[in-house]
């Protein structure tokens, strides 16, 4: 017997010893919690067939003969194979006519795809055909000067590129020439697709789409019966493109090129009438009669496949976080700045000098002041030169704002309804075509006013190019089909240009791929008329609901200093000193979140004890910045009835998580909550501290948490760091 017992003492300790370390081991497998080491690679097989685009995380495996088709698409972490089917790299409608752009034939079985029938498929006769490819480094699309502001990643991405080459052997598209290129990065299982349309030959084509991506993916949902529209759609991969709008202030609403579509060659589906959505083409719908001329090149949108090891939607927002980052660092930049509202130029200065005080750094005129942009008299532009120069003096950012939409500029230069031939039925009422004469003047001269002032920050109210625009003599633009492209276009390209002359862009709209910096995280303007009270929680649920998918740094918040639209006294914190304890919190709740919010006022303070106050938020700010923009974990939205909180992790840094809590209600409480520490790295033990107080370990459960007690007095709030 007692044998026995000892025996199962052993075993018992033998069994937690093991899942202890099968604990400990587990997130070694995580690219969100532990980096990958194995780099990006191409490789050509043996036999030549095949061509393995792989980095420790994808695998994506062409066949290239008879003609260039993927046939292999695995999650490596998982084990998931997502391609169930062979289809066509891309497509093409030139001058009416559609082309595929490689592809193979011959797949019977469409629910899945076995590798010894590939040997047996054959080319199209009419499709583009594969010629050869090359291997390069990948390189950034932008030349970010990542030191000009305080950024939290401004290393530039690695991986490889490989373009594959397709001619046709058609007499009508003679000349052209069509590269699919990859773009799989390291460290992360990304790849960017895009299509380039090189016109090497004396004709011009006619350019009425390009799908750059297709894709026959596999189901996820069984349904003999339902509607297409509600039927689940393949989560095992993300896919987000540079051709978003919407002025929703997410990518999923905001989203012109994601098609999902039914597959009716797929017979042997569950589905009765064939309509479960496993076809993807990526396109943006409304680009048509685009002109490609002799010499020219088209690119098509970038498509950027991510994919996913979980279906919840904290680990999937990390990842595709983890993807801005990635491919487009600028949008870690995050200075601090104030909004100021000024008639004068005196005003701007004592606001640069209260800036310099408290250590913010940089101040963006907001609407409603005297900087016109649009002004290019040489008046003008000195005054705000000097403006400029005075704030670099004190080492303080400055910008402002323009507004392009929502306005009627005349008749010849709006955007012109297709069903009245008319100005009128933007997506604000009346505005301007980028493509109008007016429109390219107004790019010219922001260029100018940015050229010349030396001014660091543009806040971009609009455009919109979702407008699509029936004038036939506006110079951007060829008439109603190529409107939008050539808006897009051409806001793109003063973004862009903005963006590598170091300027930090502040825009309405999911322009984050092509140079915008940061968004709104999404409010309802007429909430800052509401009293403090009820701001303080609505802000904290913008900041919870805006962060799922953006980074902390991507997203602006809005603090009224002064009357915004309505509100009166209750609604604003001027008098500051009267004040002092909301306009505290506001801060803290929002720096607290690594979010940047517009104070938007006259002055920062209005008195010695304001003004300590300001700066002991900021200096607060800037000691644990790192772990402030460090990816955001959703612990409880507020809601006024009880605690909520965010909890901030980074398994890189010393400071492996920042929780921030907080007690809307009017009574004191003490709670006891399950803190989930998987994404610190963490896994046996945490030293945890209140408001950097005494260190306390904890012992981290099976589930990765740990049990922290606090208290909250009423109306307050609290934070916790946490290390290894």
């Amino acid at each position: 017997m007692r044998f026995r017992t000892q025996r199962t003492l052993l075993i018992t300790a033998l069994i937690i010893a093991g899942a202890s370390q099968t604990f400990a081991q587990s997130t070694l497998k995580d690219w969100l919690v532990n980096p990958v080491k194995e780099k990006a690679q191409v490789i050509k097989s043996a036999d030549g067939k095949d061509i393995t685009l792989q980095n420790g995380l994808l695998k994506r495996v062409f066949r290239i003969s008879p003609n260039l088709a993927c046939v292999d698409y695995t999650n490596l972490s998982t084990g998931r194979q997502l391609l169930r089917s062979v289809r066509e790299e891309a497509r093409l409608v030139i001058d009416g006519k559609t082309y595929n752009i490689g592809g193979l034939y011959g797949q019977k079985e469409k629910a899945y795809l076995q590798p010894e029938w590939l040997d047996g498929f054959t080319a199209g006769a009419n499709d583009f055909k594969y010629v050869s490819y090359d291997v390069k480094p990948i390189k950034p699309h932008l030349k970010w000067d990542g030191s000009r502001y305080w950024s939290f990643q401004s290393k530039p991405a690695s991986g490889k590129t490989v373009s594959f080459l397709y001619r046709s052997d058609l007499a009508e598209l003679s000349g052209l020439e069509v590269h699919v290129n990859y773009e799989l990065y390291d460290g992360m299982p990304l790849i960017v697709k895009s299509v380039a349309l090189t016109n090497g030959g004396n004709k011009t084509f006619k350019i009425d789409q390009v799908v750059n991506e297709v894709l026959g993916l596999v189901e996820e949902e069984s349904s003999v019966e339902g509607s297409f529209e509600i039927m689940r759609k393949p989560s095992g991969i993300y896919f987000e493109t540079n051709y978003a709008f919407n002025n929703s202030m997410n990518y999923a609403n905001s989203d012109q090129t994601t098609h999902w579509k039914a597959d009716s060659t797929y017979t042997s589906q569950v589905h009765y009438r064939h309509q479960t959505p496993v076809l993807l083409e990526i396109y943006p719908k409304d680009a048509k009669g685009i002109e490609l001329r002799a010499g020219e090149t088209l690119n098509s949108v970038r498509t950027h496949e991510l994919l996913m090891n979980k279906d919840d939607r904290e680990s999937r927002g990390l990842a595709i976080r983890k993807m801005y980052r990635t491919v487009a660092p600028w949008v870690t930049a995050n200075p601090i700045f104030m909004h100021l509202v000024a008639r004068n130029p005196e005003q701007v200065r004592t606001a640069i000098d209260q800036c310099a005080a408290t250590g913010y750094e940089a101040l963006i005129v907001s609407f409603g002041s005297n900087l016109n942009m649009e002004d290019t008299s040489p008046e003008n532009i000195s005054k705000w030169k000097q403006l400029a120069d005075y704030a670099h003096s004190k080492n303080i950012l400055i910008g402002g704002y323009s507004l392009f939409s929502s306005r009627s500029i005349s008749p010849k230069d709006d955007v012109i309804s297709a069903k009245t031939g008319k100005p009128g039925g933007a997506f604000f009422g009346n505005a301007p075509c980028f493509g109008s004469e007016w429109g390219l003047q107004y790019r010219d001269k922001i260029k100018n006013f940015y050229t010349r002032t030396g001014f660091d920050i543009w806040e971009n109210d609009g455009p919109y190019p979702g407008d699509v625009c029936a004038s036939t003599t506006h110079p951007g633009h060829k008439g109603l089909e190529d409107s939008q492209w050539k808006q897009m276009e051409i806001q793109k390209e003063l973004y862009t240009w903005l963006n590598e002359k170091g300027v930090y862009i502040n825009a309405p709209d999911w322009y984050f791929l092509d140079g915008t910096n940061k968004i709104a995280l999404g409010y309802r303007e007429v909430n800052f008329s509401l009293p403090r009270a009820q701001q303080k929680i609505l802000n904290r649920q913008n900041i919870y609901d805006a962060t799922w998918e953006k980074t902390p740094s991507m997203g602006w918040g809005f603090v009224p200093l002064t009357q915004y639209q309505g509100g009166g006294s209750a609604a604003t914190l001027e008098p500051l000193s009267e004040h002092l304890d909301d306009y505290e919190q506001l801060m803290m709740q929002y720096y607290g979140a690594g979010v940047q919010a517009c104070y938007r006022g006259p002055r920062l303070y209005d008195t010695d004890k304001t003004k300590q106050t300001v700066i002991n938020v900021i200096n607060w700010y800037k000691k644990y910045r790192n772990i402030l923009n460090s990816d955001l974990i959703h612990l409880r939205r507020a809601d006024g009835r009880d605690w909520d909180g965010i909890l901030h992790v980074n398994p890189e840094l010393k400071e492996k998580g920042l929780v921030m809590l907080y007690n809307p209600t009017k009574e004191k409480m003490v709670r006891t909550i399950k803190l989930p520490l998987y994404y610190t790295g963490l896994t046996d033990l945490a030293r945890i501290s209140e408001k950097g107080g005494t260190v306390k370990t904890y012992k981290l459960n099976r589930d990765y948490t740990v049990d922290l007690s606090f208290t909250l007095n009423a109306g307050g709030y609290t934070w916790f760091l946490i290390g290894g």
